[in-house]
């Protein structure tokens, strides 16, 4: 039995953003506490979110959003929440900004410690309608969090966990891709991989969700032929376009779940949150699609040779290798060695992975040695 449910109101397109009020009154949002970062901040976004805003909206603002969301983070912006008696959540920036909205969702409106509310601690039925709503605008195109149903936060005991429930999914998305103008092309490049990772992942679940398969085939096709031109060019209009409608179908398409992918590099942010997500997906995925490739599904689906396809790769077996091409083309770090990875991590890497709630939706199972033997492909 497979439950298939799409998904939030999306306002997408150049301009979007003038529809905040609109969609605000819609909500009968009148307190909204802003979630964002110095980043967003500093170049001026904020300041044009608050212009859509009308006088009457009575604004809080938090904006020490850190580049992966922690608890502690969690704790100071419901915090602010309270002090400015809030009635619901704008989140403006990256992944970690939306991540850290959910988590601010939460955490003012239900009692217990963080930790009691991950997938992997039993805590999806304890997250209620009560849930504080969010609208999401997204200035990156990678992480799909605007239209996502899961928070990735670090606890304060250090683990990177996902927390889960439809709860969570934004009320609105916001999409404007003239948001992400301004990004720089490093940080195109990784959300950018990002997004290709969870249409890949999520595409070679195992999951029965055919929906979901065409929306994450059609956001990589999307992905990979406009990632480059998105990063060389920051002001292509189309690419930015292109590239934010892929983060988005990647995230409508991960319901199904991800995979080993994913699992790695949730551990490896929680040992090292300096550690960029997206830019680590990019160097992982080509060790793992070698490691899924003959899993029963994937041969009976045809899937690798059908991502190959959508890629405009001639042959199947060469994905990985064009994948990592292709990541030091566009001037990311070509393995894990360059960040710092080293094997003398690798069991506590291990362990954070098995324990992920991505390591049982991958299409096949991954043992220790698996994990152990993709990070070595991988460094």
């Amino acid at each position: 039995m497979a439950l298939i449910n799409y998904l939030t109101r999306i306002q997408f397109g150049f301009e979007s953003l003038a529809l905040l009020q609109e969609e605000c009154d819609l909500l009968n949002v009148r307190r909204p506490l802003i979630v964002t970062d110095a980043g967003v901040h500093k170049v001026g976004i904020l300041d044009r979110v608050l212009e859509q805003l009308s006088p009457r909206t009575v604004v809080t603002v938090f904006n020490a959003t850190p580049p992966n969301p922690n608890e502690a983070a969690v704790r100071a912006a419901v915090l602010a929440y309270r002090e400015g008696d809030c009635d619901s959540i704008i989140a403006v920036g990256g992944g970690s900004s939306i991540d850290l909205a959910k988590g601010v969702a939460i955490g003012a409106t239900h009692d217990g410690a963080l930790k009691s509310f991950a997938m992997i601690e039993g805590g999806v039925d304890r997250i209620t309608a009560a849930t504080a709503p969010v609208i999401a605008i997204p200035t990156t195109a990678g992480t799909g969090s605007e239209v996502g149903r899961g928070a990735i936060l670090i606890l304060d005991d250090g683990r990177k966990v996902g927390v889960l429930s439809p709860y969570l999914i934004p009320k609105v998305a916001i999409c404007d891709p003239e948001l992400t103008m301004s990004l720089p092309p490093m940080l195109t490049a990784a959300t950018g991989m990002d997004a290709i990772s969870h249409c890949i992942e999520t595409y070679l679940s195992a999951a029965f969700n055919p929906p979901a398969d065409g929306i994450a085939l059609e956001g990589l096709r999307r992905a990979w032929q406009h990632i480059g031109r998105a990063t060389l060019d920051p002001t292509d209009r189309d690419a930015r376009l292109n590239m934010m409608s892929a983060s988005m179908q990647g995230a409508m398409a991960f319901q199904k779940g991800l995979g080993c992918v994913h699992s790695l590099s949730h551990s490896l942010g929680g040992i090292d949150p300096r550690l960029h997500h997206g830019t680590l997906n990019a160097i992982l995925l080509p060790a793992v699609i070698a490691f899924n490739k003959d899993s029963a599904s994937v041969v009976q689906e045809r899937k690798i040779e059908r991502l190959a396809e959508v890629m405009g790769i001639a042959k199947a077996s060469e994905i990985g290798a064009t994948i990592q091409v292709t990541t030091e083309q566009l001037g990311l770090p070509a393995g894990l060695s360059s960040l710092g990875v080293s094997e003398d991590l690798f069991p506590r890497i291990v362990k954070g992975a098995l324990a992920d709630h991505c390591h049982n939706t991958n299409p096949r199972q991954a043992s220790q040695d698996d994990y152990e033997r993709m990070l070595s492909q991988s460094l």
